[in-house]
């Protein structure tokens, strides 16, 4: 399972660097690892927020001159990353990235951290944090490590600290099957179409700024046969067409087509060009007892296809491409999430012309079509949204059009992993500046639960627990129905939830509320702060890990257990009558199994999976079902697993497992709804989302 909160690190961590690429020639790499280049800058380094990084010549732990990461309450962002950068023109199996580490007052994690790029983004990914290094300890050399991807072109590496405190760094190693990467094997790439097809790399030659009705039919057909032959026709999914590229060779003639005859020629055409896969022998079946099965009904419509291009369709799927591994999707190995690794994501071509902002539109909408568990879940009709954003996305000329627009694409698949995760500040409100508040619907009120800034929260005459009516005039109400479109979600609760977070946010300067505090109406001015982000408060109880809230009452909080203390705290809560189990946080480790089979009496099913089916895109089927084995110590009592709208991906799991228990209960509000592995889809213009 993995972590919802580490999957945004990682991600951000592909905009932190700031520098070019370091050599992997010694003594150069050396030097910059040691931290000894001279000077009074960190050479070779990237990395940020500003003012987070320093080159400390008194706390060192060799030579001269070590790394320092510091972080306080008012430092911007949740994390500080030191960052480095080499290409990966080394051949091994394992990369290791060794380094001494001496810390302060750390609340979060802190580590060293390596990350894998390929084409598409994000291929490995490491940062310690499961190994709990927070609080302050002396110097000490830490280990990550990694399988050398072979897909893998770029690895980034570095330090990194979560939350407040200080991080010294020094005497780092970048090892490649325990030698110096400087005496590592020079690696052959093999360049695929991707490299080899360049037509397009200046820009796909679209122009386009308006459509007309029928063009958006047009369209709308093309992105369906697009998507179709991309992960049926053994051509393509083989890998000997750049399919991007594709897609701007035959858009001129469907925008161009007079009418749907028109457009269905010379869509055969392209597919003639394409050629006709050979009769398979044996042939892809279809799965039996599938969870979801294919939507390709519409491959038969020769009313709206016509009888050409629906037979050729036909043929394709007939005798659809088989394997394990597709070109453009394949499935990681003993999880069975979708990997999108040879998804371009343009990132030089900024702002995207028309050409690659219906590029981005097709891929993603396609994505969801195939490889999307939830796609029965979406509210919409999915083939009515890729005809109402066509004309959006061609009209969206400028850079935060077209990004607000993929907000509002991604908002439809109604999945809270989901979001442009690398441009939220596009999102509205827009603004620099935030109120000193910490806003959180309850009960379906917009309230105060507490302040971001004391003094200027206080100044203002608000107090936590008042219920904010109407922020600069508009009525709350009127707020949320022009910014929910823009905010993906799995459920209500949790669109509300990141609509209070960011709904402070705007221009600098007083903003006017109006609001009740018990029953009786007020207003107050507060001011907007710069470069003050909302900051949520813990939801769960404040204190210890473990509590006895009375002789015969547990207390145990997830977010900040180690699974060596498990077996202590349930033996020091076996005398009483029942457990609260605290997911209103994240868990600080993995407590899926450690927790969980210390719940039940039996072998206990908690969990089973969907998967994408490689030979049947479209397809889901169901995997076995996990189980909880038993282990002493059983707590025996009652259970009461709090969760609420902050509870996420591995907090729910967690949940998931630990309510096998025969005497628990899962008590509070909805979660997030984002429980499951997460799937990175670059998209054109450097952008990314997940599923």
């Amino acid at each position: 399972m993995k972590a919802y909160r580490l999957s945004m690190i990682a991600i951000a961590l592909l905009f932190s660097w700031g520098g070019a690429p370091a050599s992997s020639q010694e003594p150069e790499l050396e030097a910059m690892l040691a931290f000894e280049t001279g000077g009074e800058t960190l050479l070779g380094w990237g990395g940020g927020p500003a003012g987070t990084l320093h080159l400390d010549t008194v706390t060192v732990h060799g030579g001269k001159g070590a790394a320092r990461l510091e972080r306080d309450g008012a430092s911007p962002g949740g994390f500080t990353s030191l960052t480095g950068r080499l290409p990966i023109d080394f051949a091994g199996r394992t990369l290791e990235l060794h380094g001494f580490l001496h810390t302060v007052g750390v609340t979060g994690f802190a580590g060293l951290w390596m990350r894998e790029d390929g084409p598409g983004g994000s291929l490995q990914f490491d940062n310690m944090n499961d190994q709990g290094l927070r609080g302050t300890t002396p110097w000490k050399e830490y280990t990550v490590r990694l399988p050398l991807h072979p897909k893998a072109r770029e690895l980034y590496f570095g330090v990194l600290v979560a939350g407040a405190g200080t991080v010294w760094a020094d005497d780092l190693r970048l090892l490649v099957d325990g030698k110096p990467i400087a005496q590592a094997p020079k690696r052959v790439v093999q360049e695929t179409v991707l490299e080899k097809d360049q037509e397009f790399d200046g820009g796909s030659g679209i122009t386009v700024a308006a459509l007309t009705p029928a063009q958006v039919e047009h369209l709308a057909v093309l992105g369906r046969v697009w998507g179709f032959l991309k992960y049926h026709h053994p051509r393509v999914a083989s890998g000997e067409l750049h399919w991007d590229y594709e897609l701007f060779r035959v858009l001129p003639e469907v925008l161009g087509a007079a009418d749907a005859e028109e457009r269905n020629r010379a869509l055969s055409r392209w597919l003639e060009k394409v050629g006709l896969p050979e009769a398979c022998d044996p042939c892809a079946t279809a799965p039996e007892n599938a969870h979801l099965l294919p939507r390709l009904d519409w491959i038969r419509d020769e009313a709206q296809l016509g009888s050409k291009l629906s037979h050729k369709l036909r043929v394709v799927h007939a005798n659809r491409f088989q394997g394990s591994e597709q070109f453009y999707v394949s499935k990681v190995p003993g999880v069975g999430n979708p990997v999108f690794d040879r998804e371009l994501d343009y990132a030089d071509r900024l702002p995207p012309d028309a050409g690659y902002r219906l590029l981005a539109l097709m891929r993603l909408w396609n994505i969801a079509e195939y490889w999307f568990p939830y796609r029965d879940q979406i509210d919409d009709d999915w083939v009515g949204v890729l005809r109402e954003l066509l004309p959006r996305f061609v009209a969206a000329g400028d850079w935060d059009g077209y990004r607000l627009e993929l907000l509002a694409l991604i908002a439809r698949l109604r999945d809270t992993h989901a979001n442009l995760w690398s441009a939220l500040d596009v999102r509205p409100p827009r603004g620099d500046c935030y109120l000193p508040l910490e806003l959180r619907f309850v009960e379906g009120r917009l309230t105060v639960a507490a302040f971001t800034d004391e003094e200027a929260g206080r100044a203002s005459g608000m107090a936590v627990g008042d219920v904010i009516e109407a922020l600069d005039g508009r009525p709350v109400d009127a707020w949320i129905e022009e910014l929910s479109p823009y905010y993906a979600a799995s459920n209500e609760t949790t669109r509300l939830r990141d609509i209070a977070w960011f709904l402070g946010r705007g221009p600098c300067g007083k903003s006017k509320l109006s609001l009740l505090r018990g029953e009786v109406p007020r207003t107050a001015e507060v001011p907007r702060l710069e470069g003050r982000p909302p900051r949520v408060s813990p939801r769960d109880r404040p204190g210890e890990t473990f509590q006895l809230l009375s002789p015969e009452v547990a207390y145990l909080k997830l977010s900040s257990i180690r699974a060596q203390d498990v077996a202590g705290y349930l033996d020091r809560a076996a005398k009483t009558r029942g457990l609260v189990i605290d997911l209103r946080g994240y868990p600080s480790e993995f407590m899926v199994f450690t927790l969980g089979r210390r719940l039940v009496e039996k072998p206990t099913p908690f969990a089973r999976f969907t998967e994408g089916d490689l030979d049947n895109p479209g397809a889901f089927t169901w995997t076995q079902p996990l189980v909880l084995e038993p282990q002493a110590p059983t707590y025996r009592g009652r259970v009461a697993i709090l969760v609420n709208e902050v509870s996420i991906s591995q907090a729910e799991y967690t949940a998931m497992a630990l309510r096998a228990g025969p005497r628990a209960v899962v008590v509070g509000g909805t979660t997030a709804g984002a429980d499951g592995n997460v799937s990175r889809i670059p998209l054109p213009g450097g952008l990314y989302t997940q599923i």
